[in-house]
């Protein structure tokens, strides 16, 4: 018996220990993960840095009030703005959270500057921004909105790729544009950057706000710290998480000098968000995924896993219809049940995970290793061997 509520359908497996890229489950079995906590260890398990700073910090101060300074997250958001287009930053402990906070920023923008009208975010429909009331609701979702109305307003939608849609949904109302730029839950979509530049100058035109959700392919997933960074473009507001606390729980809105002037002392608060253990993590993190040698890893290792997976959907063009992604955020639609591939996956000791419209996605940690990659293609190629 469980006293566990029933809301997530959980795979019978448990694990005692992680390594790197590797789980341990109770029943002594080792497995490839490929999930690493949808995105979340970008270090994978018990990363030596990460443990020693947990440790070191533990001995000192794991939590302080905001109502007072704390120097660790001063430190790691002057790293944040230095790295990015940011110039402030407000540290929460989720992605639902940052994405939240996203939100008010923008409407208390338009609010501190007399247009109270603009108070409209407008997002790609079946996206995904968090499980909160009103990240649902932004999400555009019927599945994730059924019986948790009334429904939450101030989000119009649009169909994502239909630019004529997203020109027309533009009210006098709409405070911003917010979407992820590569859809994670939605099916491993990237936003082109071309798309990106011309977002970038529609909301310049009609002075709206550009919010770029990056909780998922942010922090060096996309092979770069943003997966924005390649178009050039500088967003107005970048809620992040995930990736950022290798594994500890940390969120974060990034914000330009323009919008950051609207959040005055009391506009928002958190409890825990910014906490001297976190803050702690996330610097350690950030030391060793914002080197570029550790970035040019990144894109050389994705370059090979998304080539072979390539040929092996040359190889089975019956099984694989495409595969996605960008960086280590990656994609593999299906024309058979995903369901079926990703247990048949599990079942030869390789962890992944779906996503919408029938795509299996993989999310191996960062620093993963060339032999690893090789030993997942393997299992792969062996399930679709399987199944063709």
């Amino acid at each position: 018996m469980t006293y566990l509520a029933k809301n997530y359908n959980r795979k019978k497996i448990s694990f005692k220990y992680g390594k790197g890229s590797y789980l341990f489950s109770t029943d002594n079995k080792k497995y490839l993960d490929f999930v690493q906590g949808i995105a979340v260890n970008s270090l994978g398990h018990a990363h030596p840095k990460l443990v020693k700073t947990i440790r070191d910090q533990s001995k000192k101060l794991w939590h302080v009030s905001n109502a007072f300074q704390i120097p660790e997250g001063e430190k790691l958001a002057r790293k944040l703005c230095k790295k990015t287009f940011a110039d402030y930053v407000i540290f929460q402990n989720s992605g639902a959270e940052a994405t939240e906070a996203a939100i008010k920023v923008a409407r208390r923008y338009f609010y501190s500057i007399g247009k109270t009208n603009k108070n409209k975010i407008l997002c790609v429909r079946n996206s995904f921004h968090g499980r909160t009331l009103a990240a649902i609701y932004a999400s555009g979702s019927k599945k994730m909105t059924e019986g948790f109305g009334p429904k939450v307003s101030g989000f119009d939608h649009f169909v994502f790729g239909d630019h004529k849609s997203l020109k027309k949904k533009i009210t006098k109302n709409t405070a911003a544009i917010m979407v992820e730029t590569i859809m994670g839950e939605g099916g491993i979509k990237v936003i082109p950057d071309w798309c990106l530049v011309e977002l970038r100058k529609l909301c310049n035109k009609k002075k709206i706000l550009l919010i770029l959700d990056e909780v998922q392919c942010g922090i060096a997933r996309s092979g770069d710290f943003f997966a924005f960074e390649k178009s050039k473009v500088k967003p107005d507001i970048v809620p992040i998480a995930k990736g950022i606390g290798g594994g500890f729980p940390i969120g974060a809105v990034l914000m330009n000098k323009k919008v950051a002037a609207g959040m005055t002392p009391g506009t928002h608060g958190s409890t825990f968000g910014g906490n001297p253990l976190a803050m702690a993590v996330g610097n350690s993190v950030m030391d060793i995924v914002s080197n570029k040698r550790f970035l040019k890893n990144v894109k050389d290792i994705s370059k090979y896993f998304l080539l072979k997976l390539n040929n092996l959907k040359n190889v089975y063009p019956n099984t694989i219809k495409n595969i996605r992604g960008k960086g280590l955020l990656i994609g593999i639609q299906l024309h058979t049940d995903q369901t079926i591939f990703i247990k048949k996956l599990m079942d030869n000791k390789l962890l992944t995970i779906r996503a919408a419209e029938n795509v299996v996605r993989i999310l191996p940690p960062l620093n993963v290793k060339k032999n690893e990659v090789n030993q997942a293609l393997k299992i792969i190629n062996k399930v679709c061997k399987e199944l063709n």
